[in-house]
């Protein structure tokens, strides 16, 4: 259903409020550049911060800038259900493809919880859903045994999985069959992840980098992997810079080095990055023959 390189995006600020001009143009560059999907209102997207209408806005403007050249996949998690079914709701209202669905954070639940969280969500709506597991922001952990089981649900139809651990590619591929769509949420890992069984990344570096992004998740889905080294290599560096301060502070500093009035703001508690990681990021940007 979703392949390749799939922007988690950035919201431009300026002067405290959503910066839709940059936002637009930050939508038709990515895909222009070849991105294949896109994915607003995600963590990259500083979701936490934005008040309901924003976020909301958020969601149209991208839908409306896409114009149905790649499908918008949603971010609608949150750790109350009955806000992510708010969510939901309206991404599919708005014409979204789907919805990208983090774990419940903070609360802890056990993995019936998790289990139940996200069966009620398809309950509820039927837009797509895809998982995402991300155990360092979320604590909580949606283990392989729970993601077999909501693969049996018909619109949970994937899963974003930055939990490090590529071993698990395997484990869902026999779990949850070869048709249930694996995206990486580590760029670091994307090549490992592929070549493992999953089919492209919902990215931190694609923000920055779209082309070459795209080009490296098409050699990897042509199983030209040759070429995927080839390409990983010119964007390892950037990756880590990217979060070599809170993200995403780098990648806002990056994306001011290469488009044209794009605001670095960020929202507190996010900070700019600090004089080491802009360092960082200029001495990639430049390996990457990006500026």
């Amino acid at each position: 259903m979703f392949s390749g390189s799939i922007p988690a995006l950035v919201t431009p600020f300026r002067n405290g409020e959503v910066d839709e001009a940059a936002f637009r143009n930050l939508v038709s560059w990515q895909i222009a550049e070849g991105s294949s999907a896109l994915v607003p209102c995600g963590t990259t997207g500083e979701s936490a911060t934005l008040s309901y209408d924003e976020h909301y806005r958020v969601i149209s403007l991208c839908i409306e800038e896409a114009a149905g050249r790649v499908p918008v996949i949603a971010g609608c998690g949150s750790n109350d259900t009955a806000t992510a079914v708010r969510h939901m709701a309206f991404a599919k209202s708005e014409g979204a493809a789907a919805a990208l669905v983090v774990a419940p954070y903070y609360n802890r639940p056990n993995q019936d919880g998790i289990y139940a969280h996200y069966a009620h969500l398809a309950e509820k709506c039927d837009l797509p859903i895809i998982l995402y597991n991300v155990p360092g922001r979320t604590v909580t952990d949606l283990l392989p045994e729970t993601v077999a089981k909501l693969s049996a649900i018909p619109s949970i139809v994937g899963i974003k999985d930055a939990s490090g651990n590529l071993a698990r590619v395997g484990t869902h591929r026999l779990g949850c069959g070869t048709d249930f769509c694996q995206l990486s949420g580590n760029d670091d890992m994307a090549l490992g992840f592929n070549a493992s069984g999953g089919v492209g990344c919902i990215s931190v570096t694609a923000n920055v980098a779209p082309r070459l992004c795209a080009e490296f998740q098409k050699a990897c889905l042509d199983d030209d992997y040759a070429l995927a080294r080839t390409l990983n290599d010119a964007l390892h560096p950037l990756h880590g810079a990217l979060f070599s301060d809170a993200s995403p502070g780098p990648t806002k500093y990056a994306l001011t080095r290469i488009l044209s009035d794009f605001p670095s703001e960020l929202r507190l508690p996010m900070t700019p990055a600090g004089e080491a990681s802009r360092r960082a990021v200029d001495a990639a940007l430049e390996h990457a023959r990006l500026i």
